[in-house]
C-alpha cells in the first residue's frame, strides 16, 4: 500500500480556492521510512531526509511568515488503528492561503520537497482555521 505524500491536484485546487482571510493552521503527522527512496539511488535514512527537507525549505517557510505553533512526540494511539505511529507531530501557522501556496510554488522548496518525498513513508496534513478557545472541549466557540 502506497503511503499519502502528496496532495493530489483536485484537493490541493480546493485548498487554493478556499482563500478565506486570515491565518491558517496545518496538522502535520508524519511517518518516515527506514530508508529514503530517492529517484537517483543515493543513500540516507528516512530520517536523515527529512531533516535535509526542513534545512533547506525552512528559509522559505520563514520568509513567508511561517512559524510552527506546536508539536509534539507521540507516544501511543488511543483512539484509532494500534499499528499507527508517527514520528514527527507538529502544527506549522501560515498567515494566509496564499503565503502557502506561494511556499508550494518557490523554486527553492520545489527542490527542497523532493527530500520530504524521498523520506515519507506516510503522512497527515489537515487545514485548520484558528479559532478562540472554548470553555471545554465539547464547545465550539463563534
Amino acid at each position: 500500500m502506497t503511503g499519502h505524500i502528496d496532495p493530489t491536484k483536485e484537493v490541493f485546487a480546493q485548498f487554493r480556492d478556499n482563500d478565506r482571510e486570515g491565518q491558517i493552521q496545518m496538522l502535520n503527522l508524519v511517518r518516515l521510512k527506514p530508508r529514503a527512496a530517492y529517484p537517483d539511488g543515493r543513500e540516507a535514512t528516512g530520517a536523515e531526509a527529512y531533516a535535509a527537507y526542513g534545512r533547506e525549505s525552512g528559509p522559505v517557510f520563514v520568509r513567508l511568515g511561517g512559524k510552527v505553533v506546536w508539536q509534539g512526540q507521540f507516544e501511543l494511539m488511543l483512539i484509532g488503528p494500534a499499528a499507527e505511529r508517527w514520528d514527527h507531530c507538529f502544527i506549522a501557522e501560515y498567515p494566509s492561503v496564499a503565503a502557502f501556496v506561494e511556499m508550494i510554488r518557490d523554486p527553492v522548496y520545489r527542490e527542497a520537497v523532493k527530500h520530504r518525498q524521498a523520506a515519507v513513508e506516510d503522512s497527515r496534513l489537515i487545514r485548520t482555521k484558528p479559532l478562540a478557545i472554548g470553555k471545554g472541549f465539547g464547545e465550539i466557540p463563534d
